[in-house]
């Protein structure tokens, strides 16, 4: 994408806007821990999300609590044009980015590392008190909120520009109507399979359980699948297998993103609880198996399959272990598990102090190759630019199987109302994975949930 400069009456109308504007089973449990940057979502959904997962799994982690002890947030430094805050996986390659940036401008900016489940509620306190950074990384599921409480700023995005991404990058940049911010990384969960262990990738979720069991039976394995639930459950690494037969959280509006209209317990999601239920009862899902092991049993040679995002498979390389990225395959009545999607993103500040650069960094610097190449290398979720993603996919040959593994998801719901969803919903899956009858637990969330809201 070619970059361009705003005109000093474009930047004008910029200043303008901005003014106004997550029962035991008894499967081996790992003990490494790991840090995926996933926002399961990681962070998604969370974050989530995530990665929660990670938090996009960072907005699930975020909003169903938890995390390290608090940490004091940063102190801006006044001698800084534009301040920008991001966590501590994505700060390294920001700064190495930004100096073409500070040159091309001639300003100073500083980037500021905030830990991960921390970012969202500091960046919140700090801005609403006048003391926040100019520009914030992070998930889009967090922007329902963020505009609720007046802390982001909408950005302008030409046509270009947003044809420029992925349709689903493009969708995530929008609430209620308005651009809020720039994408650079597209992210969900896929199965991750060790080739050695499991040649063929599987035709069906009930060939991956008997390739799985055999593995196990035989012992060469000790877990038929390694995917996280834990004993509070992990609603974004379930949400996929409850989506199979066409479900979702709330209804989706003709015009593209979500109603408030809650939909956790319609029969289509009570449908997909039934298959997690059937999962539980042959293995494939225990809650000895969270975020602290799940990525490193697959990475130990532990289990053959693993249901993850792209930030798993940095310590699987690392122990050579032989592996192939693909969709999660469908049951065999048709059911075709939909994983949540993730976006990560570039906003300003609606109290930032100097609206009019951080406008032209967002709308423009962070939309180059340049920006999404160097956060590609953030965890390795591929870039939202079209032409980034194409660059990455030459050296990359995974990143065509996670596209693929994304068709059909769902984008993270970033509405407010998702933050009463993960705690609730996750404790059910996982109660579900204990013996209880899916139905009736699902039925039973969703009424939390709505009691809630």
């Amino acid at each position: 994408m070619k970059r361009t400069t705003l005109s000093i009456a474009a930047s004008v109308g910029v200043a303008a806007l901005t003014l106004t504007a997550c029962g035991g089973g008894d499967s081996e449990g790992g003990s490494a821990k790991t840090a995926p940057s996933g926002e399961a979502a990681e962070e998604s959904g969370a974050d989530s999300g995530k990665e929660s997962g990670e938090e996009s799994a960072e907005g699930e982690k975020s909003a169903a609590g938890g995390g390290a002890a608090a940490t004091e947030a940063p102190k801006r430094d006044e001698d800084a044009d534009l301040v920008i805050w991001a966590d501590e996986l994505k700060t390294g390659p920001l700064k190495k980015v930004t100096k073409s940036f500070e040159e091309e401008q001639g300003v100073t900016l500083q980037v500021q590392t905030v830990a991960n489940e921390q970012l969202r509620q500091q960046y919140k306190d700090a801005t609403q008190a006048g003391e926040g950074p100019d520009v914030v990384v992070a998930p889009h599921d967090w922007a329902g909120e963020f505009v609720q409480d007046g802390v982001i700023a909408p950005v302008q995005l030409s046509a270009e520009t947003l044809k420029s991404f992925s349709p689903e990058a493009a969708e995530a940049t929008k609430y209620d109507g308005q651009t809020y911010g720039t994408p650079y990384a597209v992210e969900n969960v896929a199965l991750i399979r060790n080739t050695e262990m499991a040649p063929d990738a599987p035709k069906t979720m009930e060939e991956l359980v008997e390739t799985g069991t055999s593995l196990v039976k035989d012992g060469t394995a000790k877990n038929v699948m390694a995917l996280q639930v834990g004993k509070q459950g992990d609603a974004y690494h379930a949400y996929p297998f409850l989506a199979a037969y066409g479900g979702s959280l709330f209804e989706k509006s003709s015009g593209g993103g979500y109603s408030d209209k809650l939909t956790v317990d319609s029969d289509e999601m009570l449908k997909g609880a039934e298959k997690w239920a059937w999962m539980a009862q042959e293995k494939a899902v225990n809650t000895n198996i969270d975020s602290t092991n799940a990525p490193s049993l697959f990475a130990e040679g532990k289990t053959p399959y693993l249901v993850s995002g792209p930030w798993a498979l940095e310590q699987a390389e690392k122990a050579g272990i032989p592996l192939e990225v693909s969709p999660i395959p469908e049951f065999e009545d048709g059911g075709k598990p939909s994983p949540l999607l993730g976006v990560q993103m570039f906003y300003v500040s609606a109290q930032s102090e100097n609206g009019i650069l951080a406008q032209e960094f967002v709308s423009n610097f962070a939309a180059t190759d340049e920006v999404q190449l160097a956060m590609f290398e953030a965890g390795q979720r591929p870039p939202a630019a079209t032409s980034a993603y194409e660059k990455a996919a030459k050296k990359d040959k995974t990143l065509q199987a996670w596209k693929d593994a994304s068709e059909g998801g769902d984008p993270m719901p970033n509405i407010p109302a998702m933050n009463a969803v993960w705690a609730p919903l996750g404790q059910a899956t996982a109660d579900i994975v204990g013996g209880k009858d899916a139905e009736a637990r699902m039925k039973s969330a969703a009424e939390e949930i709505r009691k809630a809201l």
